[in-house]
């Protein structure tokens, strides 16, 4: 541990919170920036909330909400429509605070009207969202999953995905909420570091019991019930790749701001926790993602009134030290170097020129000597190869890895969704000034200009108001103060207003994919044009 920093470089920067924890200009650091802002619940909600306008079926892994106090107006007028067509429909919702962690300010309602804006509205920015009243159950408890996720790479992307999880549960007996039940915390939230504080709570050293099981125990007693467990992980796996999808656009504008290309600067990865609740037809809904998910593989025990010690947690270390472990498998710079090596060897061997028995390559002349210590192995018996094998990889003796890839893996599958992607491309290609995450004027215009969007019908002074009132409006929802300018979501919703009417008779995601090919286009073409004269 270094608390002050470290001059010294480091292949791995572990920092506790964020990116920033320290100046760093190489190696690789396990945080993204920007990943804590995004992840909060208001910035969550409005990411996926882009997606299902985008793709309404897709996305719908997300219960419905809104922002508070912006859009509490908004709330009512829907409650009371809704209402107002389906009678029958009782609903609840849940308030959590946006920069709440832990439990920490959630609490349910029936009725837009108890919702606490007590004081100044701005002081506390929240998320309601529609309850779900009817979970699945264990033992007549609610529960849910805390899924450990890598995001090992943003350019490309990939993803990995631990095959085992938490499952925290509540602490006392689950009933759909009623105004008598409502407050009842230890029946409605799963929150570990609520429920650890209830006399309910077991710390078990089995993992198939207690309080906090592991994930895998859950599914094993589902698959003894018939419950197709394949298809609920295929969810599952969707769900993480499509909310990743719903993230890496801001991300990426985080990114450039922080490390520049063509500037020194680390590579990032992180692990991120997903909490999913199981719904009783056993479709996950995504609660939230966490940037800093706990990995203690400790609990606290009270041994006597106010004397307390720190016990080992069976679950947690089954769980936690093979997410960290792989982490460190999978981004280990040295196994890149063997890698390379190894393909390189291989390459030189097809190089092989046939006059003579000597390699085409010289990049380095050791080469010769490990494609000749490899042919000894090859002509080994089994015990010296087992020998050889546990002395040169690292990895020998190691489990296998309990981290799955899932994207690149399924991209096929998944990549028609990332519209928002190559919006934010453009976005980013028009930024200007490095470092920067907001768009001037002068940067928009030209990003119409360059795309030929204006026309009779859209004048360069219709641009500006464009520009001026979806800027205006999102810098008053309380959006980053630092910088002037139109942040990405506001480009983005300027944009699908370009698509709306630019292709009027198509659905939304068809309209933003068609003006996204036409700016392409433009672009490809005025880059080809540059590379013309520059050549001149």
């Amino acid at each position: 541990q270094f608390p002050f920093g470290r001059r010294l470089p480091c292949d791995i920067y572990w920092h506790g919170v964020s990116f920033h924890d320290n100046d760093i200009f190489s190696g690789q650091v396990n945080k993204f920036p920007g990943m804590t802002e995004m992840v909060r619940k208001i910035t969550l909600s409005r990411a996926v909330r882009t997606m299902q306008d985008l793709f309404p079926l897709e996305y719908n892994f997300y219960p419905r909400s809104w922002i508070l106090p912006e859009e509490f107006p908004l709330f009512v007028d829907e409650v009371r429509m809704m209402k107002d067509s389906d009678p029958s429909w009782k609903p609840t919702f849940i308030v959590k605070p946006d920069g709440g962690c832990q439990g920490d300010g959630i609490y349910l309602i029936k009725d837009p009207s108890d919702v606490r804006l007590t004081g100044s509205s701005q002081s506390r920015p929240a998320v309601v969202q529609e309850y779900i009243c009817k979970p699945l159950l264990v033992d007549k408890l609610k529960f849910d999953i805390r899924l450990y996720v890598l995001l090992k790479s943003l350019e490309p992307l990939e993803i990995y995905i631990a095959k085992d999880g938490l499952s925290r549960f509540c602490t006392e007996p689950y009933q759909e909420p009623t105004l008598k039940n409502l407050h009842q915390v230890f029946m409605h939230l799963t929150n570990y570091s609520l429920n650890i504080h209830s006399g309910n709570f077991i710390h078990s050293d089995n993992v198939n019991t207690g309080s906090k099981r592991t994930f895998s125990s859950i599914l094993c007693r589902l698959s003894s019930r018939g419950a197709d467990v394949k298809k609920l992980w295929s969810d599952i796996i969707s769900l993480v790749i499509k909310t990743i999808i719903a993230l890496t656009p801001e991300l990426k504008v985080y990114y450039q701001s922080d490390i520049p290309a063509g500037k020194p600067g680390p590579t990032c990865f992180q692990i991120l926790g997903f909490d999913i609740l199981l719904m009783k037809n056993l479709k996950p809904m995504l609660l939230e993602v966490n940037a800093n998910p706990s990995m203690r593989i400790e609990h606290e025990q009270e041994l006597s009134p106010g004397v307390f010690e720190n016990v080992p947690s069976p679950v947690d270390e089954e769980v936690k030290v093979a997410v960290i472990r792989d982490t460190l498998r999978l981004v280990d710079p040295q196994k890149k170097k063997r890698k390379d090596v190894q393909q390189h060897i291989e390459s030189c061997k097809n190089k092989v020129d046939t006059r003579c028995n000597y390699f085409l390559c010289y990049r380095c002349q050791t080469l010769e000597h490990v494609s000749e210590a490899n042919e000894e192995l090859l002509d080994a018996g089994p015990a010296d190869r087992r020998e050889c094998d546990s002395t040169q990889s690292p990895e020998a003796g190691l489990p296998s890895l309990c981290l799955k890839q899932v994207f690149p893996k399924y991209a096929k599958q998944f990549n028609y969704l990332r519209l928002v992607d190559r919006v934010a491309a453009l976005f980013i290609r028009f930024l200007g000034v490095k470092g920067t995450t907001k768009l001037g004027p002068t940067g928009f215009r030209t990003f119409i200009r360059n795309c030929k969007l204006s026309n009779s019908n859209f004048s360069m002074a219709s641009v500006d108001i464009l520009y001026i009132d979806i800027t205006r409006r999102w810098n008053n929802m309380g959006i980053d103060h630092k910088e002037s300018g139109m942040c990405l979501q506001a480009f983005v919703e300027a944009f699908f207003c370009l698509a709306q009417k630019k292709y009027k008779s198509l659905p939304l995601h068809e309209q933003v994919a068609s003006l996204i090919d036409f700016c392409e286009y433009h672009l490809a073409a005025l880059d080809e044009k540059r590379l013309v004269c520059g050549r001149g």
